[in-house]
């Protein structure tokens, strides 16, 4: 038998504000990579593609597993398929970054800065939803 989720602790402002740091330094990184690679534009549109790919995934995944555990219907399909994304954008990346020309720092580059970027997602995920559960009920000022 399982227990009810324990509500979340309210994320600080410390960890809210270095997750969305991680996140803007990532995709930022990540793109500002791309816009002074020496390659063709469509391999670059094939890495950015990869990145929302993935950022979408990693989201999804995130808000599944975290609906499952509070209680919240979401089928197993739509779980399974949340994790199959993440993967396929993560294969994607490291088939497209093994086959490619650039040199290894370049490919560690990109690797780690895609890496860098779905975890920051999902703890900025994490933090908005946590932020929502702590919020005080709306205020109503009398008026119907």
């Amino acid at each position: 038998m399982t227990s009810p989720p324990r509500p979340s602790a309210k994320p600080t402002a410390a960890f809210v504000g270095a997750s969305w740091a991680a996140l803007v330094l990532g995709v930022v990184a990540f793109l500002v990579g791309l816009w002074n690679a020496a390659m063709a534009r469509s391999e670059k549109g094939f890495y950015a593609a990869v990145l929302v790919l993935g950022l979408f995934a990693a989201i999804s995944l995130q808000k599944s597993v975290r609906d499952r555990a509070e209680g919240i219907p979401v089928t197993a399909l739509y779980l399974g398929l949340s994790w199959a994304v993440v993967g396929i954008a993560i294969v994607m990346l490291v088939v497209g970054l093994w086959s490619s020309t650039l040199e290894l720092s370049e490919k560690g580059f990109y690797g780690l800065a895609f890496a860098m970027t779905l975890f920051a997602a999902v703890a900025v995920q994490k933090n908005v939803r946590d932020s929502l559960q702590h919020r005080e009920p709306p205020q109503h000022s009398g008026f119907t």
